[in-house]
């Protein structure tokens, strides 16, 4: 099985409302689920190198697990820049959130060309939280937004209020995916909410964050078994 590509935003300011990043635990968790299927995974991020880190919650046990493993760490340190990956060595693309993925995910050619490439060669595609922003980029190759007429689940705009960075954010998540045709699937704020359209899974916040790695496991073991019975 190909790795799977966990993209992280390089992106580190809230438009001068303090730090941001990539939320840690929408690494972790959704890590966890591959590991435990043995799916290889690698890191990337915008800029490559050393992406800023928000929600660094130690008091989360899987957090401070992977915190503490020094591999780990190293890896994220060290991320390639998504620019310069080969989709054709990947099974699957997932987008970490965190508020810094509203900045830099959504005018990236590479989160286009990539996500692009790994869907239409039959991968899977997963986001996180404010991890679908990298969706409002993607377009297929006769130019459909790769969310037109599929269920997707991303950070609402209820949520964005109820942190109360709704005037801050360049635009509101949930709202553009809709105009780009998506069909939303929210659920109460903070609630675990996924949504899977064929290869497509996405989710709505952290809390969500092992639902979706799960499911993209799934989709991904079940493509690996029917690979061994072909």
């Amino acid at each position: 099985m190909k790795p799977i590509l966990i993209v992280m935003t390089s992106h580190g300011d809230k438009a001068g409302h303090g730090p941001t990043g990539f939320y840690l635990s929408e690494v972790t968790h959704p890590l966890t689920e591959f590991l435990a299927a043995d799916l290889p995974v690698a890191f990337a991020s915008i800029d490559g190198g050393a992406p800023p880190v928000d929600g660094l919650d130690l008091e989360d046990a899987v957090n401070a697990q992977f915190w503490a493993d020094p591999l780990f760490r190293a890896a994220i340190r060290s991320t390639q820049k998504l620019a310069d990956v080969d989709p054709a060595a990947y099974s699957a693309i997932f987008f970490a959130g965190g508020h810094g993925a509203v900045w830099d995910f959504p005018g990236s050619q590479a989160v286009n060309g990539v996500t692009r490439a790994i869907w239409e060669q039959g991968g899977v595609v997963g986001a996180v939280c404010h991890g679908p922003a990298a969706l409002t980029n993607v377009t297929l190759s006769d130019g459909s937004p790769l969310v037109r007429g599929r269920k997707v689940a991303a950070f609402t705009d209820a949520e964005e209020h109820a942190v109360g960075l709704e005037s801050v954010v360049p635009f509101l998540l949930s709202m553009r995916l809709a105009e780009l045709g998506a069909e939303m699937q929210p659920g109460p704020d903070w609630t675990d909410t996924t949504a899977v359209d064929g290869r497509l899974v996405t989710s709505q916040n952290p809390q969500s964050a092992t639902s979706t790695g799960r499911k993209v496991a799934a989709l991904l073991l079940a493509a690996r078994a029917e690979d061994a019975k072909g």
